[in-house]
């Protein structure tokens, strides 16, 4: 019914497919990536040739296809999206801090802001309060 122009040349719609998954690009989106003579869907070019990464929480590879969590310039797996002190998982609408390049949920970051103050004033019962305060769930 329609054709579709892409790569300076008219398609049919059931023509115009993916080399690696078939599926019919006018339905996937308005781009589509080539390479090495291969007209691929964006999924599948990331899949075959897009750029990996490592993840800053694990330093393992992560597959450019994957999806992922960032804070600021840093990539996690969506596994290692998680408080780097107390590995509490987080949940939408959660708070996390990135300190010293590592994510850390809202109780270790305000646990760490006050002892870092604590440490700045040399208050000398630091270590003895430390070791009173309760363990958070």
């Amino acid at each position: 019914r329609f054709l579709l122009k892409a790569l300076d040349l008219f398609w049919h719609e059931d023509c115009l497919k993916c080399g690696c998954c078939d599926c019919r690009l006018g339905e996937v989106g308005s781009t589509l990536y080539t390479k090495a003579d291969l007209i691929l869907c964006r999924r599948d070019y990331l899949r075959l040739f897009g750029n990996t990464g490592h993840c800053a929480a694990c330093s393992k590879v992560i597959p450019a296809f994957e999806m992922v969590m960032r804070a600021r310039n840093n990539v996690y797996h969506l596994e290692c999206f998680a408080c780097q002190q107390c590995n509490h998982r987080f949940c939408v609408g959660d708070r996390f801090y990135l300190c010293d390049n590592k994510i850390l949920c809202e109780y270790d970051y305000e646990e760490r802001l006050v002892f870092a103050n604590m440490a700045a004033y040399n208050h000398p019962s630091l270590a003895h309060i430390k070791r009173q305060l309760p363990q958070h769930p």
